[in-house]
């Protein structure tokens, strides 16, 4: 045998294993990932739920000021938004699972906070217990991150799109502890439900438990050069791809919290039953995340920017339906098309982030666009009420079309850019 055909031989025999074998291997881990954090979802996801069922309601029996009654559902929103940068800086320094099981004991202290809170009768108590469940929700929107960690990038998508199912049991879990619970401590109308936000956080430290990072690299040798920690985040974000993934997630997530926060308000000033604007909201939770069974597919198959792209004119379209006419109909279709859309556009804007970072990148990058992200809701929820109370329904919803206007331009783009590239 000549050298040059040993050498050959040897370089096979030592050549890394077919990427479609290492793609069935960090499936096999990835779909594990999915189903454990789709539970953790179903029990985090309660959480917000349960704040935005009550806290108007827990707000108007506490706040002195009538104007108040929204502050804790948007303490919760301004504490989600604030948690994002700290919940990544925890989990890059402990890990992912490490990081979830903090995030869950926040979870167990913002429920005990917000029962005690209202046992007492003690507004600003009860308010800091929104705020702190805000950090929980921060940790619990980085799930669908984490199950693509693992995932190959055929794979990642619907990764995604199965942890955000979870949001589905999650939507029809939060309103059945509030009906269950709410009673359950005497004197204390709600203070049992935000007691079983508190047990629910408590139960997910044991689904997250299960959660299994990638395997760890290898041990670095004495003298090695520092750890590779990639580009600086300033440089990653100039980067266009990630300006619109952003600014597709932001007006996505933004415009579905504004009119979503607006919408009971508004039934209820038109007259109608308070038990209808509720369930128009379940309705609306139910359209949110059961699409997500499917959604990973429909972007393995049409692509990231063009499920987005249809996902904001969902919303477009729902703001349409909402300038129609204030029946039962108007209401409520509007506010199923809204979840809709927002599935459909905030999940393709989320993998659309996933193209953005190298793997040692990821928790930065994440954080920040979450932050960015939970912002804009955060604003988007504080402005709604007032907005509302100032310009009226139509005026919300006409409000929502500049947006869309730009981030369809955006994601078009890219989607032009990148068949450019492939030709």
């Amino acid at each position: 045998m000549t050298k040059p055909a040993a050498g050959a031989l040897a370089e096979r025999a030592t050549a890394p294993q077919p990427q479609t074998q290492t793609h069935e291997v960090d499936d096999a881990l990835a779909k594990r990932n999915a189903v454990v954090l789709a539970g953790a979802q179903a029990l985090g996801g309660a959480n917000p739920a349960i704040v935005i069922s009550l806290g108007g309601i827990v707000g108007q029996q506490l706040a002195e000021n009538d104007a108040l009654a929204t502050l804790p559902v948007s303490l919760l929103n301004l504490g989600l938004a604030l948690g994002t940068i700290p919940a990544a800086m925890v989990m890059r320094r402990f890990g992912r699972r490490s990081g979830y099981i903090v995030g869950a004991v926040i979870g167990v202290i913002a429920g005990t906070l917000a029962t005690v809170g209202i046992a007492r009768e003690l507004f600003a108590l009860f308010c800091l217990g929104t705020f702190v469940a805000g950090f929980y929700g921060s940790y619990v929107q980085s799930y669908r991150f984490a199950a693509a960690d693992t995932a190959s990038p055929a794979f990642k998508a619907r990764a995604i799109s199965y942890v955000m199912a979870g949001g589905l049991a999650a939507g029809v879990l939060g309103p059945q502890v509030v009906i269950f619970t709410r009673e359950a401590i005497p004197g204390a109308p709600f203070a049992g439900s935000f007691l079983a936000q508190a047990g629910l956080a408590l139960l997910s430290i044991l689904v997250v438990s299960f959660f299994r990072a990638p395997p760890a690299p290898p041990p670095r040798p004495a003298g090695a050069a520092p750890v590779d920690t990639g580009r600086p985040l300033s440089v990653i974000m100039r980067q266009g791809r990630f300006l619109i993934a952003v600014s597709a997630g932001l007006v996505s997530y933004g415009l579905m919290s504004f009119l979503m926060t607006a919408a009971p308000l508004a039934m209820v000033g038109c007259g109608l039953p308070i038990e209808t604007a509720a369930l128009g909201i379940s309705w609306h939770i139910l359209a949110m995340f059961g699409p997500a069974f499917f959604t990973g597919r429909l972007i393995e198959r049409f692509g990231k920017e063009t499920i987005t792209a249809i996902g904001l004119v969902m919303i477009a379209i729902a703001a349409a339906i909402n300038l129609g006419g204030l029946s039962v109909a108007h209401f409520w279709g509007g506010l199923v098309l809204l979840g809709l859309g927002w599935n459909f556009g905030f999940i393709g804007a989320t993998a659309m982030v996933t193209d953005c970072h190298r793997p040692e990148e990821r928790t930065k990058v994440q954080g920040a666009n979450d932050f960015l992200v939970f912002g804009s809701v955060a604003i988007a929820s504080f402005s709604a009420g007032k907005l509302l109370d100032v310009g009226g329904w139509e005026t919300l919803n006409w409000l929502v079309f500049p947006p869309i206007t730009v981030a369809l331009a955006l994601v078009a783009l890219q989607a032009r850019d990148k068949r450019m590239r492939a030709a």
